[in-house]
C-alpha cells in the first residue's frame, strides 16, 4: 500500500475509533451535552469525566508523539505557530460556543450522531456547512 493509502487508512481507522468513543461516552446525545453546558440549571457533570479522560490520554500520548523527529507518514509535524489572539479567533470561538449551546452538537459528535437516525444532527450539519460556505465566500484573507 502506498504512503497516502496508509495515511488515509489510518485516518479512517482513527475516525471510526473517535466516532465510537463519542457514541460510548454519549457525546452524541444532545440532551446530555446541553445538560453539561447548563451550569446555572440542572448541571449534568458526567461529560466532565469524558473531558478529563481525553485530556489525560492526550497529555500522555503527546509526550511520545513529539519525542519523534517526524511523524511516521509525513515529513514534519504540522502544529499551529500563531500565538496571538485576534478578533477573528474570538468571533470564531464565540460562534462555535453559541452553536454548541443552541444545538448540543459540535462537528465530531454531529457527524457521529447521524447514526441515531434523528433529524437534529442533519439540520446541525446543514447549518454548519452553510456557515462554512458563507465564511469562505466572504473571507477576505
Amino acid at each position: 500500500m502506498e504512503k497516502n493509502g496508509k495515511k488515509n487508512g489510518i485516518a479512517l481507522f482513527s475516525g471510526i475509533i473517535f466516532g465510537l468513543g463519542l457514541g460510548l461516552s454519549q457525546m452524541i446525545d444532545r440532551q446530555r451535552v446541553l445538560g453539561f453546558l447548563d451550569l446555572a440549571g440542572t448541571w449534568d457533570p458526567t461529560l466532565l469525566f469524558v473531558l478529563l479522560s481525553a485530556v489525560t490520554v492526550t497529555a500522555i500520548a503527546f509526550r511520545f508523539v513529539f519525542s519523534r523527529l517526524r511523524p511516521i507518514f509525513a515529513e514534519k509535524f504540522y502544529v499551529p505557530t500563531r500565538q496571538d489572539i485576534d478578533s477573528r479567533l474570538v468571533a470564531g470561538a464565540a460562534i462555535f460556543g453559541i452553536g454548541w449551546g443552541v444545538s448540543g452538537y459540535c462537528p465530531g459528535p454531529g457527524i457521529s450522531a447521524l447514526a441515531i437516525g434523528s433529524w437534529n444532527p442533519v439540520l446541525f450539519l446543514m447549518a454548519m456547512a452553510t456557515g462554512m460556505i458563507v465564511f469562505n465566500r466572504f473571507n477576505k484573507q
